[in-house]
Protein backbone atom coordinates (compact mmCIF):
# COMPACT_ATOMS: atom_id res chain seq x y z
CA UNK A 1 0.00 0.00 0.00
CA UNK A 2 1.12 3.38 -1.21
CA UNK A 3 2.11 5.91 1.94
CA UNK A 4 0.34 9.24 0.12
CA UNK A 5 -2.57 9.49 -3.01
CA UNK A 6 0.43 10.28 -4.87
CA UNK A 7 2.33 7.25 -4.51
CA UNK A 8 -0.96 5.19 -5.10
CA UNK A 9 -1.59 7.38 -8.16
CA UNK A 10 2.04 6.36 -10.01
CA UNK A 11 1.35 3.13 -9.09
CA UNK A 12 -1.86 2.82 -10.71
CA UNK A 13 -0.49 4.45 -14.10
CA UNK A 14 2.20 2.03 -13.86
CA UNK A 15 4.81 4.18 -13.84
CA UNK A 16 8.85 3.88 -13.38
CA UNK A 17 9.78 6.09 -10.48
CA UNK A 18 11.59 6.23 -7.41
CA UNK A 19 10.91 7.59 -4.20
CA UNK A 20 13.90 10.43 -3.96
CA UNK A 21 12.68 11.86 -0.82
CA UNK A 22 9.59 12.48 1.72
CA UNK A 23 6.42 13.54 -0.10
CA UNK A 24 9.56 13.60 -3.43
CA UNK A 25 9.35 11.48 -6.29
CA UNK A 26 11.16 11.17 -9.67
CA UNK A 27 9.69 10.11 -12.68
CA UNK A 28 12.33 8.00 -14.93
CA UNK A 29 9.32 6.71 -17.46
CA UNK A 30 10.95 6.01 -21.20
CA UNK A 31 8.09 4.69 -22.24
CA UNK A 32 5.97 7.34 -21.40
CA UNK A 33 8.13 10.19 -21.94
CA UNK A 34 8.61 10.95 -18.44
CA UNK A 35 12.36 10.94 -17.92
CA UNK A 36 13.63 13.50 -15.22
CA UNK A 37 10.22 15.19 -13.98
CA UNK A 38 9.99 15.19 -10.41
CA UNK A 39 6.63 15.47 -8.13
CA UNK A 40 6.56 17.28 -5.07
CA UNK A 41 3.68 17.28 -2.08
CA UNK A 42 4.23 20.43 -0.02
CA UNK A 43 1.23 20.94 1.28
CA UNK A 44 -1.83 21.94 -0.12
CA UNK A 45 0.35 21.81 -3.08
CA UNK A 46 1.35 19.02 -5.15
CA UNK A 47 4.12 20.37 -7.69
CA UNK A 48 5.26 19.22 -11.00
CA UNK A 49 8.73 19.91 -12.65
CA UNK A 50 11.18 19.27 -15.27
CA UNK A 51 14.30 20.68 -16.08
CA UNK A 52 13.75 22.04 -20.04
CA UNK A 53 17.28 23.36 -21.29
CA UNK A 54 19.34 25.99 -19.68
CA UNK A 55 18.55 29.69 -21.14
CA UNK A 56 20.77 29.90 -23.80
CA UNK A 57 23.27 32.47 -24.67
CA UNK A 58 21.93 34.16 -27.61
CA UNK A 59 18.78 34.39 -29.46
CA UNK A 60 16.84 34.86 -26.33
CA UNK A 61 13.66 36.87 -27.39
CA UNK A 62 13.03 34.38 -29.91
CA UNK A 63 13.19 31.62 -27.24
CA UNK A 64 11.11 33.16 -25.08
CA UNK A 65 8.49 34.32 -27.33
CA UNK A 66 8.01 30.70 -28.37
CA UNK A 67 7.92 29.63 -24.88
CA UNK A 68 5.20 32.05 -24.02
CA UNK A 69 3.22 30.81 -27.70
CA UNK A 70 3.88 27.43 -26.47
CA UNK A 71 1.82 27.88 -22.99
CA UNK A 72 -0.85 29.52 -25.06
CA UNK A 73 -1.53 26.89 -27.64
CA UNK A 74 -0.24 23.70 -26.62
CA UNK A 75 0.29 23.02 -23.27
CA UNK A 76 -2.93 22.27 -21.38
CA UNK A 77 -1.83 21.73 -17.86
CA UNK A 78 1.48 23.81 -16.35
CA UNK A 79 3.14 26.00 -18.40
CA UNK A 80 6.86 26.78 -19.10
CA UNK A 81 9.04 28.92 -16.63
CA UNK A 82 12.38 30.69 -16.13
CA UNK A 83 13.91 29.61 -12.59
CA UNK A 84 17.27 30.95 -12.27
CA UNK A 85 19.43 29.75 -15.35
CA UNK A 86 16.96 27.18 -15.86
CA UNK A 87 14.12 27.01 -18.75
CA UNK A 88 11.60 24.60 -16.82
CA UNK A 89 7.71 23.07 -17.48
CA UNK A 90 5.55 22.89 -14.41
CA UNK A 91 2.71 22.73 -12.92
CA UNK A 92 0.68 22.85 -9.64
CA UNK A 93 -2.21 20.77 -8.36
CA UNK A 94 -4.10 21.24 -4.59
CA UNK A 95 -3.38 17.89 -3.15
CA UNK A 96 -6.50 17.50 -1.04
CA UNK A 97 -8.93 17.95 -4.41
CA UNK A 98 -6.82 15.93 -6.60
CA UNK A 99 -8.52 12.93 -8.16
CA UNK A 100 -6.89 10.57 -10.29
CA UNK A 101 -7.87 11.87 -13.72
CA UNK A 102 -6.39 15.38 -12.55
CA UNK A 103 -3.41 13.65 -12.05
CA UNK A 104 -3.13 11.87 -14.57
CA UNK A 105 -4.33 14.08 -17.21
CA UNK A 106 -1.40 16.75 -15.82
CA UNK A 107 1.10 14.02 -16.32
CA UNK A 108 -0.46 13.36 -19.96
CA UNK A 109 0.21 16.77 -20.92
CA UNK A 110 3.93 16.78 -19.29
CA UNK A 111 4.63 13.68 -22.03
CA UNK A 112 2.74 15.47 -24.99
CA UNK A 113 4.82 18.61 -23.83
CA UNK A 114 8.12 16.98 -24.01
CA UNK A 115 8.05 15.02 -26.61
CA UNK A 116 6.57 17.54 -29.17
CA UNK A 117 8.30 20.35 -28.47
CA UNK A 118 11.85 18.72 -27.82
CA UNK A 119 12.14 19.35 -32.00
CA UNK A 120 11.28 22.87 -31.24
CA UNK A 121 13.35 24.48 -27.92
CA UNK A 122 16.88 22.23 -28.88
CA UNK A 123 17.13 24.21 -31.71
CA UNK A 124 17.64 27.33 -29.53
CA UNK A 125 20.22 25.14 -27.49
CA UNK A 126 23.92 26.94 -27.25
CA UNK A 127 26.25 25.02 -29.78
CA UNK A 128 29.11 22.97 -27.72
Amino acid sequence: MADSKIEQYLIDLMLTYQQIGSNLWLLDDDKRSLQGVVIMQADPLVIIRAEIMDIPGQNVLELFTRLLELNATDVIHGAYALDNKKIVLMNTLEYNTLDYEEFRAALDSFSLALTQHYPILSKFRDKV
